[in-house]
C-alpha cells in the first residue's frame, strides 16, 4: 500500500476522500437497495476535493487532513443510518431528526446500539488516518498540475457547466440545482444539500398549514341520526395500481390472489368503475382528500380537509406513509400527515428507486389499531407499484417471469419489466389483505377502504408501448384504479349496506371521494353534496374530468378515452 501512496500520490488522494462516501454507497447498491448512480455520483464529485492540492501543492497534505475532518462526521452518520435502517440518509431523515427532542433522540439511539458498532466507529476512524500518513506531497511541474485542475473541475463541476453551455433553456439556478443533485450522494453534502432541502420543504408545509388554520369548520357537522360511528376506521392509499392487472376486476393472472378470496367469502365490496381525476400523486390527492375538484381546484384551500372533517368529528387520526416524506414534490402530502393527531413516518430514502417494501407498515399499524382512542382513523399510504417495480418487493417472492399469460406484443426486452409490475400488484395483494385481516382481528366496530391514487401503464397499449403516465397523452390504465371495501361484522349489522352493494358498478370518480367517504362513516354536514357520493340514493353520474385544472381547455371527460380504446379495438377486430 506505501508502494501505491509514493507512486501514485493522486490517486492514493482520490481513494482518501472517496472512502468516507463509498463506505455507505457501496453497500447500498451491493444489498440492492438503490441503483448505480449515486455509487457513481461519488465517484465524479470526489474529484472536486483534488482540485486544491494542484493549486496550492506545498500543503497538499495539510488540505487532505482538512478534508478528511469535513467529510468525516457526515459520512459516519449516512453509514449508521444505513446500518441500522437499511436506507440512504437523507432530507427526510433530517426532518424526522428535528421532529424529535433531545431526549427522544438519546434514548433511541442507544436503543439501536450495538457493541460491534464500536469497533465499526473505531475501524471507520482510524483507516482514513492511516491512510492520510501514507498520502505524499505532489511532486510535477505547474503545466501538469494546472492541467489536472482543470480536467479535475469539468468532471467535478460538469453538471453546473454543460447545463449553463449546452442547456440555454436553463438558468444559472437550475444549473445550481443540477449540481447540488449530482453532489447529494456524497459527504458532507449529503447534510448541506439534505438540510437546506428541509428548510424549503418546511417553509413550504408551514405555509400550507397556516392557509389551513385559516378554513373555517364544517357546518352542523353531526351524525346521522340512525347511524353510530364507527370505532376504527381505516383509509388505506396505494400508488400507481392499475386495476386492469389485478385478477380481482378479471386479469388473466393471479395478481391478488388474497383479494379474490376475500371477495369470494363475500367480506369486500369490489367497485368497477372508478377512475382518479389526475395521473400524479400529489395532484389526485389534492382533489380526492378534499372537497375539490378539476373544476373547483380553489376547494383545497378555502374548505376543509378529509383530516378536518374526520378530527371535527372527534377522531383520533394517525397517518402512516411508506412514501417519501421530504421532497420538493411531496410538501403536501407531509402537510396533510402533519394535520394528524400522529405521524409515522417509514421512508427516509433519498431516491425513490430503492428497496423500500409496503410490508414496514405492517407493525406501526397494528400498533395504531391497539391504541385506547375511542374513535380513530388509521392512514395508511402505501408506495404501493409505484416504479421501478422490482424495488417494490423482496425478489425471493418474485412469481411472474415467463410468458403466459403475456400479451403477444411484449417483447423479451419488455418482459421483466411487464412481469415486475405485476408482482409488484401480487406483493401489493398480500399488504394489503393483511391490513383487512389485522383490522378484522382487531374486532369491534369497523370500516376499511383501499384505492389507488391513480393507475399506470406498463405496454397494456400494443399501439404505443409506453410505461408511466402521460396527462398530456391520456389512457385508460393511467387512469382506472381499484376501489374495495371491507366491513366488520359489528359495522354490517347496525348499517343497511344494500345500498352500497347496488352501487358497485356505478361510474365514479375519486375526485367527490370525499363526499362517498363521509356518508360511509356516517357523517352530515351543510357541505355535504350526496349527488356526489357513490353509495347514496341520491347519487347522479356526473361527467368525471380529467386534466389539469390550471388549464380548464385540456379537460376532458373520461368516457372519450373510453371510447376512443373501444373504437380501436372495434377496427383492429
Amino acid at each position: 500500500m506505501r508502494h501505491v501512496a509514493t507512486k501514485h500520490p493522486i490517486l492514493w488522494a482520490y481513494l482518501f476522500v472517496a472512502l468516507f462516501s463509498l463506505s455507505y454507497q457501496l453497500p447500498i447498491y451491493a444489498t440492492g437497495m438503490s441503483g448505480f448512480p449515486g455509487l457513481r455520483d461519488v465517484f465524479l464529485a470526489s474529484f472536486a476535493w483534488l482540485i486544491p492540492m494542484f493549486l496550492v501543492p506545498r500543503y497538499s497534505r495539510i488540505w487532505l487532513a482538512l478534508a478528511g475532518l469535513i467529510i468525516w462526521p457526515a459520512a459516519l452518520v449516512s453509514l449508521f443510518y444505513f446500518v441500522i435502517y437499511g436506507q440512504e440518509f437523507s432530507q427526510s431523515a433530517i426532518f424526522i431528526a428535528f421532529e424529535s427532542n433531545v431526549a427522544e433522540g438519546s434514548e433511541f439511539i442507544l436503543s439501536y446500539w450495538k457493541w460491534w458498532f464500536t469497533l465499526l466507529l473505531i475501524g471507520f476512524s482510524a483507516i482514513p488516518v492511516w491512510m492520510w500518513r501514507q498520502t505524499q506531497p505532489l511532486q510535477m511541474s505547474r503545466r501538469a498540475r494546472m492541467t489536472y485542475a482543470m480536467v479535475f473541475t469539468l468532471i467535478a463541476f460538469w453538471p453546473f457547466i454543460g447545463t449553463v453551455l449546452f442547456d440555454p433553456g436553463k438558468t444559472v439556478h437550475n444549473a445550481l440545482e443540477h449540481q447540488l443533485a449530482r453532489v447529494e450522494p456524497s459527504a458532507p453534502w449529503n447534510l448541506v444539500v439534505g438540510y437546506t432541502k428541509y428548510r424549503e420543504q418546511m417553509a413550504g408545509m408551514e405555509e400550507l398549514l397556516a392557509q389551513n388554520r385559516e378554513v373555517k369548520p364544517l357546518q352542523h357537522l353531526a351524525t346521522d341520526s340512525d347511524k353510530v360511528l364507527p370505532e376504527t376506521v381505516v383509509l388505506v392509499i396505494g400508488e400507481s395500481t392499475n386495476r386492469q392487472r389485478m385478477s380481482l376486476y378479471g386479469y388473466e393472472r393471479q395478481t391478488t390472489p388474497r383479494l379474490d378470496a376475500l371477495r369470494n367469502a363475500g367480506d369486500l365490496l369490489v367497485y368497477q368503475d372508478i377512475v382518479t381525476p389526475r395521473p400524479y400523486t400529489i395532484e389526485a390527492l389534492q382533489q380526492i382528500l378534499s372537497f375539490a375538484d378539476s373544476k373547483h381546484p380553489e376547494r383545497f384551500f378555502t374548505q376543509p380537509t378529509l383530516i378536518n372533517m374526520m378530527k371535527q368529528a372527534g377522531y383520533d387520526i394517525t397517518w402512516i406513509t411508506n412514501q417519501q416524506t421530504q421532497t420538493r414534490r411531496n410538501t403536501m402530502l407531509t402537510t396533510f400527515s402533519q394535520l394528524a393527531d400522529h405521524q409515522v413516518y417509514l421512508n427516509n430514502n433519498r431516491e425513490q428507486n430503492a428497496s423500500q417494501y409496503d410490508s414496514a407498515v405492517l407493525e406501526p399499524f397494528t400498533e395504531a389499531l391497539n391504541t385506547s382512542a375511542a374513535k380513530k382513523l388509521i392512514i395508511v399510504h402505501l408506495l404501493g407499484t409505484h416504479r421501478a417495480y422490482h424495488y417494490r418487493y423482496p425478489q425471493e417472492e418474485a412469481v411472474f417471469s415467463g410468458r403466459e399469460d403475456v400479451p403477444e406484443w411484449i417483447t423479451p426486452e419488455l418482459m421483466d419489466e411487464y412481469n415486475s409490475y405485476d408482482d409488484a400488484i401480487l406483493f401489493n395483494d398480500k399488504v394489503v389483505s393483511t391490513l383487512i385481516d389485522d383490522t378484522r382481528q382487531k374486532g369491534g366496530n369497523s370500516l376499511l377502504v383501499y384505492f389507488s391514487d391513480h393507475g399506470e401503464e406498463v405496454y397494456d397499449n400494443p399501439d404505443e408501448l409506453f410505461t408511466g403516465r402521460n396527462e398530456g397523452d391520456p389512457s385508460s390504465a393511467m387512469y382506472t384504479v381499484p376501489f374495495i371495501v371491507w366491513a366488520s361484522p359489528e359495522f354490517r349489522q347496525q348499517r343497511d349496506m344494500a345500498s352500497w352493494r347496488a352501487a358497485e358498478n356505478r361510474p365514479y370518480s375519486n375526485a367527490y371521494f370525499i363526499n362517498t367517504f363521509a356518508e360511509m362513516v356516517g357523517l352530515s354536514f351543510d357541505e355535504l353534496d350526496h349527488s356526489a357520493s357513490l353509495i347514496s340514493d341520491h347519487y347522479r353520474p356526473m361527467p368525471r374530468w380529467i386534466g389539469d385544472p390550471n388549464d380548464p381547455g385540456s379537460l376532458r371527460d373520461y368516457s372519450s378515452i373510453e371510447d376512443s380504446e373501444n373504437q380501436l379495438q372495434v377496427v383492429k377486430r
